[in-house]
């Protein structure tokens, strides 16, 4: 009898089409973009690139304007469950203070530490969600790399076989 890590994680158009909107409606886009866009890739590159200190749905979900799965949290990140799961365990950790730390390219040695925190965060929330077999994590940085938010994340998939090249 096959496990419930062993179940596929739905990926179909409609939850696909959800999830943009939603991203869409927090992203300043060009008025020719729409809420309709067919994949996260569309939404990555027709997402313009906000300024530092711009509120995106990450700080909403902090804010707690909007409802979240949280799986995790302490004084420095958040973590929830993703909206439109690409794998049966698909985990967004985010810090709570953006601190200019819109995309890893973005980095500087001051955010040394809370780059490091994410990722022992994402290790102590895999071995919460059972992954002992392994995980996979994921940081989207720019419009090529598939960045539709611009609040640095670490995303935290596992509970199936992770192919390569990953994309």
């Amino acid at each position: 009898m096959a496990s419930p890590r062993d179940k596929k994680s739905p990926n179909n158009s409609s939850s696909s089409i959800s999830r943009i909107r939603v991203i869409s409606s927090h992203l300043p886009c060009s008025s020719s973009t729409s809420l309709f866009m067919a994949s996260e890739k569309e939404a990555a590159l027709a997402a313009a690139v906000p300024p530092p200190d711009y509120p995106t749905i990450f700080d909403k979900i902090i804010n707690k304007e909007i409802p979240s799965k949280v799986v995790f949290e302490d004084e420095k990140v958040l973590a929830f469950r993703d909206i439109s799961p690409q794998a049966p365990t698909h985990i967004i950790i985010i810090p709570k203070v953006k601190d200019g730390l819109t995309g890893l390219s973005k980095a500087e040695e001051r955010h040394t530490e809370i780059l490091g925190h994410l990722l022992y965060t994402a290790k102590l929330i895999a071995k919460q969600e059972g992954l002992e077999d392994g995980f996979r994590i994921v940081i989207n940085d720019g419009p090529s790399g598939c960045q539709s938010v611009y609040h640095i994340h670490v995303h935290l998939l596992g509970g199936r076989q992770m192919n390569w090249p990953p994309g």
